[in-house]
């Protein structure tokens, strides 16, 4: 049992069961390699600790391990149907024009070609011209450029995403 001082959503995430604990952090981001390592850090005592414990994992994934953890998210403006968490994370490309969303599918397509990988972006917060201005910027990177930035992009989304895992209510 986790202490009374840890935040209830972070005391629920501790005392899951394992098969429970690995689908939550599964949804997070579906890295193995990044999903074991969390799981195996447990319990957290706070969020910070968890969120460090992400970073850490976050550093260490290989290039298969980050193709893995990519291969779970939908190219930008076209969340996968069902998915409420794409679709809010993604909410700025909701209200953009049938132009832009055109430009967009353009983008992703040269950008997958280019890479071999969706666009990869925290999309949270951002309006649907900055992905697509950060797409046109990042085509030009090298593959070893882009990998470090998806690793950070990564990083930010999963720390999103754990934070809506621990600090909601029951």
């Amino acid at each position: 049992m986790t202490s009374t001082s840890t935040p209830p959503g972070l005391a629920r995430f501790n005392d899951l069961e394992e098969r429970a604990a690995r689908a939550a952090l599964h949804e997070a981001c579906a890295s193995t390699a990044w999903v074991r390592r969390l799981l195996a850090a447990r319990p957290y005592a706070t969020p910070e600790g968890l969120y460090a414990a992400s970073d850490a994992a976050m550093a260490e994934l290989t290039p298969a391990d980050l193709a893995e953890a990519m291969a779970g998210h939908p190219p930008i403006g076209r969340p996968r149907p069902g998915d409420p968490t794409s679709s809010r994370e993604q909410a700025g490309m909701a209200g953009a024009s049938d132009a832009l969303k055109a430009e967009m599918l353009e983008l992703n397509l040269a950008y997958q070609d280019r890479f071999g990988h969706v666009f990869l972006i925290c999309a949270t917060g951002r309006t649907g011209e900055q992905m697509r201005d950060a797409v046109k910027e990042r085509i030009g990177n090298t593959p070893d450029q882009e990998r470090e930035i998806v690793r950070t992009e990564l990083g930010k989304i999963n720390r999103i995403r754990l934070s809506r895992l621990v600090e909601e209510d029951a």
